[in-house]
């Protein structure tokens, strides 16, 4: 059994993978030979086309049994037996503590972080694993005890099927004969090659493009082998690149988005399923990475910068909605009212700001980003500055909405990613 402590950037979380190595007859597991991984998936409810592909003649019953006995859960005299046993007949022989129940007593040490205290209040564990996420609500108790107010809920959507995409991804590279081949006859090379993905572009990955550098996946020096099963019209271009190739910020996104989307769904039905039970504390509290703000142009007045100021008298400057930290409720509005900055003003543009600072001055100074801009009509130019838009921000759960509203009841909207 080998127990990993060291991973990319991470000290000390222990892990133990679920890989067992088999001798060449599928009977004994050893130290070398056949790897054998996700076998766990087949105890799922799912399509026997998406359960993971085991050695021919190799039955995944045998496989959990030969892992559970390999990590000295149940003795070997016992392995025959479990094998025939029921899920009841196995809890009874050898008590386990789900994975839920583990995530639960975690989760009591870390409430208070959480601003969970309050008996009566509820929170979502979202245990997103390597093959599968599950999800269940908890209600806090009194005497420190939790309750379970919803139905556990999840779905085959864990970190492996990220790696499914980005062996799509390959597939559509180099054709699906080429890894069809390095998967029958140098699987080890195979793993290798999604190793480095995992480890240099899976686990960074924020979903935030500004994160993201170009991966360049150089095949000469990862995988070798699997040159000599690419057909020569695909080696032909994979030669003019130098037998690299470019993982971009889409591609990886579109690795992500198949399985965040299903994640995100997930979650939405549980607390659909716990409507009924209270509110879900920690699920409708977002603390604000960044200050949000729009640009606004005010008249310059003495004391500004000379070199800023603008035509019709003016200076472009950051107006503040809202400040990095604040923690904010799920679809709470911050807003202002606007006017024109001219007198025959016919239309309006509201670009929108955010910065790691807690404030800020002018929309170009250093750390701004502009998010996005929402153009209105300015109607009634006769009523000259007795005018007035209302502008908010709207922050979701993962979204913030942008949105504008002129005196006739006319509006623009837009939403953006909200970064956590």
């Amino acid at each position: 059994v080998i127990t990993n402590d060291t991973w990319p950037d991470v000290a000390g979380a222990l892990k133990t993978n679920t890989v067992l190595k088999y001798d060449q007859n599928l009977r004994n597991v050893e130290a070398t030979s056949k790897p054998v991984e996700l076998f766990k998936l087949h105890l799922g409810n799912m399509p026997d086309k998406e359960k993971p592909v085991l050695p021919k003649g190799l039955d995944y019953k045998k496989a959990i049994t030969d892992y559970l006995t390999e990590m000295g859960l149940i003795s070997t005299q016992y392995s025959e037996k479990l094998q025939l046993s029921t899920e009841r007949e196995l809890y009874t022989l050898y008590p386990m503590l789900k994975e839920s129940e583990a995530a639960a007593i975690y989760c009591m040490r870390t409430l208070k972080e959480h601003m969970i205290t309050e008996v009566g209040s509820s929170f979502m564990i979202v245990d997103c694993g390597g093959g599968t996420v599950d999800l269940t609500t908890r209600e806090l108790l009194e005497n420190s005890r939790l309750g379970e107010i919803t139905e556990r809920s999840g779905d085959f959507c864990g970190g492996t099927y990220v790696d499914k995409e980005f062996i799509k991804f390959l597939k559509r590279r180099v054709g699906d004969s080429a890894i069809s081949l390095l998967h029958e006859n140098h699987y080890g090379q195979l793993q290798y090659m999604v190793q480095e993905f995992c480890r240099r572009v899976k686990l960074p990955f924020t979903g935030n493009k500004k994160d993201f550098k170009t991966f360049e996946l150089d095949i000469e020096e990862v995988c070798p082998v699997l040159k000599q099963y690419v057909s020569e019209t695909t080696k032909i271009k994979l030669d003019k690149d130098d037998w690299i190739i470019d993982l971009e910020f889409e591609n990886v996104k579109e690795m992500f988005d198949p399985v965040v989307g299903k994640i995100i769904r997930l979650i939405s039905n549980q607390l659909n399923a716990g409507a009924g039970s209270g509110t879900c504390a920690a699920m409708f509290l977002v603390v604000l990475k960044w200050t949000y703000g729009i640009e606004l142009s005010p008249q310059w007045k003495k004391g500004d910068p000379p070199e800023r100021k603008i035509s019709h008298g003016r200076i472009n400057v950051f107006s503040k909605l809202v400040s990095r930290g604040t923690i904010v409720d799920v679809d709470e509005e911050f807003g202002k009212e606007l006017f024109p900055s001219i007198e025959d003003q016919s239309a309006a543009s509201m670009k929108i700001y955010k910065t790691p600072a807690y404030d800020g001055k002018y929309p170009d100074e250093p750390g701004m980003e502009k998010l996005g801009e929402l153009i209105l009509d300015f109607p009634d130019s006769h009523l000259g500055f007795n005018r007035k838009l209302e502008f908010t921000l709207t922050f979701g759960q993962m979204e913030i909405r942008a949105y504008c509203k002129n005196q006739n009841g006319k509006s623009v909207d837009a939403i953006f990613n909200l970064e956590f």
